[in-house]
This record gives structure tokens, C-alpha cells and sequence, in this order.
């Protein structure tokens, strides 16, 4: 019997790489956009944020068109360098979704980063790619 998964599915090929501070400043220093997402396993609203905006095709294909390099921090266990993270932008847990847009080319100097909202959809996903 062969299953094939429905568009909604998408395959299970991972598209982040785990988080580090180390990570997050090494790509910083590029020139290519950085999507940040701090979650944890015993966070809903993490796992639904991932299930309908950030593991849909749309959204992995605008990543990848877009050179955006996706770190995935988990805080299941309260890691202390995800807690910095989140004390920088002032939050107490996830999620957090922060987007590093690209290195302006005339300038050299990135945007300020954004944080966007805890709860995701993937128009909101794009909205702040793409303006």
C-alpha cells in the first residue's frame, strides 16, 4: 500500500538548523536574511504556529527562495542561552519569532530586527519577508 501525503503535508526534511548564539551572530555577519523561532516541546501554540504558517510549502519556499536561514531554538529544558535570547526582546518564554532582514547592499547595515506577533499565520510569515 503507498500513501502519498496531502498538499497540506509537507515533507519531514528539516529546513532550520538548531540555534546558538555562536550561529545567530556567524550569519549575522552575512549578508543573508536570519528567521529565528524559539519553541518547546510542551508549547502549544508553538506547534500550531509551526503546523499553519511555518511548515507550510508556501512558507518553506519563500525561505528558500528568499536565502533566509532558519535557526529553531529549544527551550523544553529551559536552555540558559535561549533565556538571554529571550530576555533580549523582553520576553519571560516562547514562542518567539524574530526576522533579520537582509544586509542592505548600498549600506552594509541590516534592518532593525523584527519580532513578530506569537501567534503566526503564514500571511503574517510573509508580510514581514517581503515589506
Amino acid at each position: 500500500l503507498h500513501v502519498t501525503a496531502s498538499n497540506s503535508e509537507v515533507s519531514n526534511t528539516q529546513n532550520w538548523s538548531n540555534f546558538t548564539p555562536e550561529t545567530l551572530e556567524e550569519l549575522l555577519e552575512g549578508d543573508s536574511p536570519v528567521f529565528t523561532n524559539m519553541t518547546a516541546d510542551w508549547c502549544i501554540t508553538c506547534k500550531v504556529n509551526e503546523k499553519i504558517a511555518l511548515n507550510t510549502e508556501t512558507i518553506r519556499e519563500l525561505f528558500a527562495n528568499s536565502n533566509i536561514e532558519y535557526l529553531k531554538g529549544d527551550w523544553t529544558n529551559q536552555n540558559a542561552e535561549i533565556t538571554q535570547y529571550l530576555n533580549k526582546y523582553d520576553r519571560q518564554g516562547v514562542p518567539l519569532y524574530v526576522y533579520y532582514g537582509p544586509r542592505n547592499t548600498q549600506t552594509g547595515m541590516r534592518p532593525e530586527p523584527l519580532v513578530l506577533p506569537q501567534i503566526l499565520t503564514a500571511g503574517l510569515v510573509k508580510k514581514a519577508i517581503t515589506e
